[in-house]
């Protein structure tokens, strides 16, 4: 399973690395970290990151979506928009952390899905564009989308999707492995 993770300057970086680390540990998977023009991408902790420039996916392909502080101008960026659209729409698989919904409704990707955010940023990420909105869960999957809450509420989506594509017992393997204690219940978020 190839999975792009779609990096912007000021992305939160745990965000990225919380899945980063669960779908390192599937033996097929492969990581490949994008960016819409390619080259050093800066996280808001300082982290660093060389991405490739990025380009329609295959269709077995998972689009990563972090959040952090650089969702808020990208959120009006319509090159970065219609690039998201694009990538989102080639993809089998997008899930999005954080505010990285915010750039999933305001592509127009998640119109008529139910998603979820950030709990802190709620208000802000939920007025930048129509989706049904689920503000009590950890994370949302419905098709061919998952959205997770903030931060570290990524981590427990990407069991979940690890869960759904491989396994129960290989998501509670790769949480153990990791030492990791999985918030299984999608539907309790202890930030709402």
């Amino acid at each position: 399973m190839n999975f792009y993770f779609l990096l912007f300057d000021k992305f939160e970086t745990l965000d990225l690395f919380g899945p980063v680390e669960i779908f390192g540990r599937i033996p097929d998977a492969r990581l490949n970290y994008i960016s819409m023009k390619g080259g050093i991408i800066t996280s808001a902790q300082g982290t660093q990151i060389l991405t490739q420039k990025a380009a329609k996916l295959s269709d077995d392909a998972v689009l990563v979506v972090p959040g952090g502080r650089g969702t808020r101008p990208l959120v009006k960026d319509a090159d970065f928009l219609a690039g998201l659209k694009e990538l989102a729409d080639s993809a089998a698989n997008v899930l999005s952390i954080c505010t990285g919904s915010a750039l999933l409704v305001a592509a127009g990707v998640l119109v008529n899905v139910k998603a979820t955010s950030n709990k802190y940023a709620f208000e802000w990420v939920t007025s930048t564009g129509d989706a049904v909105w689920i503000r009590k869960a950890r994370w949302v999957h419905d098709g061919r989308f998952y959205t997770s809450s903030g931060v570290s509420a990524g981590i427990d989506m990407a069991l979940g999707f690890v869960a759904d594509h491989y396994g129960l017992d290989v998501a509670k393997a790769n949480a153990q492995k990791a030492g990791y204690i999985w918030n299984e219940d999608s539907e309790v978020d202890p930030f709402t």
